[in-house]
Parts: structure tokens; C-alpha cells; sequence
């Protein structure tokens, strides 16, 4: 269930507050081809099943970056920012992949908002993210987005 705030002032009283977690997410053989085509990268561990199968993890896995992609789907489930004009991705301070999503598997992200600092027309947040694999012992993915709002 999404966090709802109206405009800066009540995302600056946010800072260092847990955000919870997203709903489930399955990543599907579609959506890591989709994505292979939409990028270019069709490498064998990601596009090839039978391959794939008997590869090193024993099945197709998502490319990396499809994974990190989520992160703005998943974010969304977690805070809703109203009251702003724009929103946009500033960028990443750390990405790190412990450990493959295989096809199939089921994804979500648990968030914390570290940071809400002033820039000019808006604000700057860190939000530190996990995006957990169900049933997994390491996540798929653990990054800090910085992400602006302006007035």
C-alpha cells in the first residue's frame, strides 16, 4: 500500500522513514525477451531456455538491468508524491546484483527514504532499495536512487 504525500513539505518529514514493501511481481520468459529486444541484448543465459537450462543456473535469468528497471514500477507501490509539477530520475549512487532472478521467479522491493534535501525548485531524494526474490537468500538487486520533485 502506497505512502501519500501532498506536496514537499510533507516528502521532507519523510526523511528516514521505512517505506515497506511492494506487491509480488513475476519475471516471465516475455518480459525478459521484451526487454532483450527493446535493448539489443540477446545473450544465450537470458533468450535461449533449453540452453539457458543447462547452463550455470539452470534456467533462463533476467538481464540485470531489467531488474533495476523495476525499480520505478515497484517505487510507485511504495510512496505517491502529489502536489508536484514534475518528477524525474536523478540517478544512482550504488547498484549491486548478489545474486540472478530466474525466469519465473517473483520479485519485490522493500524501500527506506534515507535522504530529502533541498535543490533548487524542489527536492532530492536517496531511497535505499532492495529488491527481495521470493524464497531467495540474497536479493536480486541493492541500490540508492536519487530521484527530484519540483513545485
Amino acid at each position: 500500500m502506497s505512502i501519500i504525500v501532498n506536496g514537499l513539505d510533507e516528502l521532507k518529514k519523510l526523511a528516514g522513514s521505512d517505506l515497506g514493501a511492494s506487491e509480488w511481481i513475476e519475471v516471465t520468459q516475455e518480459r525478459i525477451d521484451t526487454f532483450a529486444d527493446a535493448t539489443g541484448d540477446h545473450q544465450w543465459i537470458h533468450v535461449d531456455p533449453e540452453r539457458a537450462a543447462a547452463g550455470p543456473f539452470g534456467a533462463p535469468i533476467a538481464h540485470g538491468y531489467l531488474t533495476l528497471s523495476l525499480f520505478i514500477p515497484l517505487f510507485t507501490e511504495l510512496l505517491d508524491v502529489q502536489g508536484v509539477t514534475t518528477k524525474v530520475n536523478y540517478g544512482l549512487n550504488k547498484v549491486r546484483f548478489p545474486s540472478p532472478v530466474k525466469v519465473g521467479s517473483r520479485i519485490r522491493l522493500v524501500g527506506k527514504l534515507t535522504e530529502v534535501e533541498d535543490v533548487p525548485g524542489g527536492v532530492q531524494i536517496a531511497v535505499d532499495g532492495t529488491i527481495e526474490i521470493e524464497g531467495g537468500a540474497k536479493p536480486a538487486a541493492v541500490l540508492q536512487s536519487l530521484s527530484r520533485f519540483y513545485a
